[in-house]
Formats: structure tokens, C-alpha cells, sequence
């Protein structure tokens, strides 16, 4: 085969009017959604960029620190924490037991409680 037959072999032949037509339909498509697609991705990266500048602080970042002062010998048994008070379940040295209930906003013992049998 000469240079001149390859040469129009790779030229391309005009398109049937029904093909080219479906062509242009199809890039349109095409272009639609990759827009759509486009514009949903941007909606989730603005969401997540929305959502990181407002998160909460992470809670260790306000450590409380105070101390509860439990009777001399005491063990702990148990412990508990509810609206905004913790309570201690506490063993004394003569097998008797106590809870103790500590508020953490006022940083106090607010209450101390015999647990005995009927």
C-alpha cells in the first residue's frame, strides 16, 4: 500500500446525520452530569469544611481537677456520675458502708449517705 491510500484510510469519513446527531446528545449528557457531579462534590467538601470550623472542643480539653477526700482506711467499691454530681460507693474500715455524692460544678461533697440492712 502506498503513503497516499494509508494517508486516506486514517482521514476520518463524515459522520451520518442520525450518528452525529446521538453524538452531540451523548457530549451534552456527558457534560451535564459531569457539572452535576461537580457541583455535588464541592457540596461536600463545603459541608465538611463547615462542620471541622464549627466542631466542639474535644473534651479532655477542660480537664476538672479537684479532689475528694474519702475517710482515712476507706476503699472504693464503685462509682457513678450523673448530672453533674459523682457518687463514690466506699467501704470504711469497719465494714460499714457509705456513698459519697460529689458536685463537680461546686467542687464539694454534697451529701453523705449510710447504706445499712433492715
Amino acid at each position: 500500500m502506498t503513503r497516499q491510500a494509508l494517508d486516506d484510510e486514517i482521514e476520518e469519513k463524515p459522520l451520518d446525520p442520525a450518528v452525529e446527531r446521538v453524538r452531540k446528545k451523548l457530549v451534552r449528557f456527558v457534560a451535564i452530569n459531569l457539572g452535576l457531579l461537580f457541583a455535588a462534590l464541592m457540596a461536600v467538601v463545603a459541608a465538611i469544611v463547615y462542620k471541622s470550623g464549627n466542631a466542639p472542643q474535644p473534651a479532655d480539653a477542660h480537664v476538672a481537677i479537684a479532689e475528694i477526700a474519702l475517710p482515712t482506711g476507706a476503699r472504693m467499691i464503685g462509682h457513678g456520675f450523673s448530672d453533674g454530681q459523682f457518687s463514690i460507693d466506699t467501704e470504711l474500715t469497719d465494714g460499714s458502708r457509705i456513698i459519697i455524692v460529689y458536685d463537680v460544678a461546686g467542687k464539694k461533697i454534697v451529701g453523705r449517705y449510710a447504706v445499712t440492712a433492715k
